[in-house]
């Protein structure tokens, strides 16, 4: 199987306005992919017509091999949707909210018994299976919601804003969770502005921008696809010297700053940041090299801000 989620110039109109135009996106099965982009980018639209409930003006959409039809019944057996605004019935249990969905989905009693159980387990919910759903903190619902996209066990989960109004706890169980999922074989497509997670639990990213998808792929070949230069960040115990000259003789080095030399007196650790455009396999001949040069690495990465940058970079006008 080529692709979990094949879309084929997938276009949506609303009169003259194009909110997504001739979209040609390719995702690969386990693969978690996230969607970037500013408001008005195209980023819902799309998860809506791949769960079914918009219907496209024009395009294909593929899902395992499948076309989804007008009808959406491909994507009501293979996707779980999460949107970003859910509604929960507050006059329910948590387990009872799982099981009227299990029912929706016509499983068999004994089925929707160790379904519910086993999902709540998995969300970490089961000590709450007898509270009322309006009782749980807003994590919690987070959690109950992307349960109940669950219960038909899709092999694809569409997350809107999944990670909206959570806080830094829970956007940690969060992406343990989606980690966990993406190991059970799901694929998943989830948007986010909390790019930060994107960057550290995604395996893939689309940047969209007034309805069209500008790059694809992994951070780095989507820095690269943009012309965008990344920045390292080296912890240097020793070598401060050799790793500069390294750096100097590097193609695709940029600047190169010394950006904390004394911030930890008694470690002795400098740190380095430089600009660097090269790809994934220079970036291993960088790192082969510093070292062979005596520069000793205590830490070696992307500064955690390329993702922010790039978004303000695609969304100032």
């Amino acid at each position: 199987m080529s692709a979990a989620i094949q879309t084929i110039n997938l276009t949506k109109r609303y009169g003259r306005t194009v909110a997504l135009d001739q979209l040609n996106l390719t995702v690969a099965p386990g693969t978690i992919y996230g969607f970037v982009g500013p408001n008005g980018a195209g980023k819902t639209t799309t998860l809506r017509m791949l769960a079914g409930l918009l219907e496209p003006s024009s395009g294909e959409i593929r899902l395992l091999d499948e076309r989804l039809d007008r009808e959406g019944r491909a994507s009501q057996r293979l996707v779980g949707y999460m949107p970003d605004f859910f509604g929960v019935y507050d006059d329910l249990r948590v387990w009872e909210y799982l099981d009227f969905f299990a029912r929706c989905y016509n499983l068999p009693a004994a089925k929707r018994r160790s379904t519910v159980e086993g999902l709540l387990d998995l969300v970490d919910l089961a000590p709450k299976r007898d509270a009322f759903v309006q009782s749980l903190s807003r994590g919690m619902q987070q959690r109950l919601c992307l349960a109940h996209a669950l219960v038909h066990d899709p092999p694809i989960l569409l997350l809107d804003e999944p990670a909206s109004g959570l806080d830094p706890r829970a956007r940690v169980e969060l992406r343990e969770l989606l980690r966990t999922l993406r190991d059970m074989g799901k694929t998943i497509v989830l948007s986010s502005h909390i790019l930060s997670e994107l960057a550290e639990v995604c395996t893939a990213l689309g940047i969209m921008q007034g309805g069209r998808l500008i790059a694809s792929g992994s951070l780095d070949e989507v820095m690269h696809q943009l012309g965008n230069t990344r920045r390292l960040k080296l912890a240097l115990v020793r070598g401060l010297e050799q790793a500069q000259a390294v750096l100097r003789a590097t193609p695709g080095v940029g600047a190169i700053e010394v950006v904390e030399e004394e911030a930890v007196p008694s470690s002795g650790v400098v740190m380095l940041l430089i600009e660097w455009d090269g790809s994934p396999e220079a970036t291993a001949d960088l790192i082969e090299r510093l070292v062979k040069a005596g520069a000793g690495l205590a830490a070696f990465g992307s500064t955690t801000n390329d993702l922010e940058e790039l978004f303000l970079q695609i969304a100032t006008p």
